[in-house]
């Protein structure tokens, strides 16, 4: 019955949190923003919104290292898909074609997850009200972080979000809106139930919620990032799909300093086990190779396929065993 449960509540998450980054696409066209800017904020946002609700219904069941594990595993999982989108698309050689721009947006994140991991593990307490002060810190880089990203975006590149050659089928703005309004209260009802059997998952199988968190939780989360990278690779939209998964894990950071809005117990981040750093160190790197992938210009690759793609998948396989390893969260 709990495996039911997670699958089914899985299942509505998934499908609502499409529709979301579908109704946001919308948007985004009906309000002509750039295609880096909209992969890198509005689709990320919403793509991500599941990990955030998670974190937040995580800290009303009272597992933290659930809510940890979901935003900093899906940092992973982000950098994996980017591995596979590269490997999925190699004749296409998607790191090297994407905007050099994407190189300022893998960065930031960058930035953010390192500001987070240490924060984590210096464990501050000092506060502003009943937030703590790194994760309005944390909070404020993502908004100097957005506007820089929005700031760097080329003149012209308004209209040149996603490849469309008819806009019959893309909604009105008030449908798009509507809708996106929609998808978020599905997301909203969803989640709890999530929560509770990946809950109740890690206590029968004995993994640890942490761990459960990072591996299993974050993918399902992040399965919303999967199929909006298809669709963008599919049209050819290769800025929207690498911009939704350096800038998805831009917001999980943020969206991990915006739970401590809703903890009140203390700091939130140093409320997190110390292992969680263990976590927030893999994202590090494997955000660091792709943004490695984005700079790097050369023409060589390693049986047809970039050699940072291969990397990015052996180093997130090679991340979660030693995370299992290590017995995280048990």
């Amino acid at each position: 019955m709990i495996w039911l449960t997670f699958v089914l509540s899985a299942a509505l998450l998934v499908a609502a949190a499409v529709k979301l980054a579908d109704y946001g696409d919308a948007i985004a066209f009906r309000t002509g923003l750039g295609g880096m800017f909209i992969g890198t904020l509005l689709m990320a946002g919403a793509t991500s919104l599941p990990e955030l609700l998670t974190a937040i219904n995580s800290l009303q069941q009272d597992v933290i290292g659930l809510a940890a594990g979901s935003m900093l595993g899906s940092n992973m999982f982000n950098m994996l898909l980017l591995g596979l989108l590269s490997l999925a698309f190699f004749r296409q050689r998607v790191l090297r074609r994407v905007a050099i721009n994407h190189a300022l947006t893998g960065s930031i994140a960058v930035l953010l997850i390192t500001m987070v991991t240490f924060f984590m593990l210096a464990r501050i307490d000092l506060r502003i009200g009943w937030v703590g002060l790194d994760s309005l810190l944390i909070m404020v880089a993502y908004i100097v972080g957005v506007w820089l990203i929005r700031a760097s975006q080329p003149l012209g590149t308004a209209a040149e979000a996603v490849p469309v050659n008819d806009d019959a089928g893309i909604p009105s703005l008030r449908h798009a809106l509507i809708g996106f309004a929609v998808a978020t209260g599905v997301l909203v009802l969803a989640t709890p139930s999530l929560v509770r059997s990946s809950a109740d998952i890690a206590e029968v199988t004995g993994l640890g919620t942490g761990f459960v968190g990072t591996a299993l939780v974050a993918l399902v989360t992040s399965l919303p990032e999967l199929v909006a990278m298809i669709a963008a690779g599919r049209l050819g939209a290769y800025d929207l799909a690498v911009g939704n998964l350096f800038g998805s894990n831009i917001f999980n950071m943020f969206a991990l300093g915006l739970t401590d809005l809703f903890y009140l117990e203390g700091n939130f981040l140093s409320a997190i086990a110390p292992e969680f750093a263990l976590v927030g160190l893999a994202g590090l790197l494997l955000t660091g190779l792709g943004l490695i992938g984005n700079l790097a210009r050369l023409e060589r690759r390693l049986f047809l396929v970039e050699l940072d793609a291969i990397l990015l998948v052996v180093g997130y396989l090679l991340g979660l065993y030693f995370l299992f390893i290590r017995g995280l969260g048990l």
